[in-house]
């Protein structure tokens, strides 16, 4: 996950503590709302995602609070970070790319189609 967060840092232009905690809020939402046996395969490709998912916020317990849930209760979670729309798209996108190159594109996809709303996102 070393390599993610360097990649954010990089190109996002944000620091490595923000973008654990906005990898680590992302990767909890997809394993709250996926599928499950393709969340865990996917999970289980990335070595240190657990980590950050349990690290994230308590472990992402403000996502589908107070906020409401779905895709919109993560993006105002991220919003909640201090990261703008540009940053909170760029994070995203590096987290699934990485995704993809680590677990493939098959479980990823289903991950992402899923859940309703969030292809548009990614």
């Amino acid at each position: 996950m070393e390599d993610l967060i360097s990649r954010i840092t990089d190109s996002v232009g944000i620091d490595a503590g923000k973008a654990q905690s906005a990898v680590g809020m992302i990767l909890g939402f997809l394993q709250k709302e996926g599928p499950q046996d393709k969340i865990a395969e996917m999970l289980a490709a990335m070595p240190g995602a657990q980590d950050l998912i349990d690290n994230a916020d308590g472990g992402g317990g403000m996502l589908g609070g107070m906020m409401g849930g779905g895709v919109m209760g993560l993006g105002s979670s991220l919003m909640g970070l201090g990261l703008g729309m540009g940053e909170i798209s760029g994070i995203s996108k590096e987290t699934i790319s990485y995704a993809k190159e680590q677990a493939g594109d098959g479980p990823v996809d289903e991950v992402i189609n899923a859940i309703p709303g969030l292809s548009q996102f990614v």
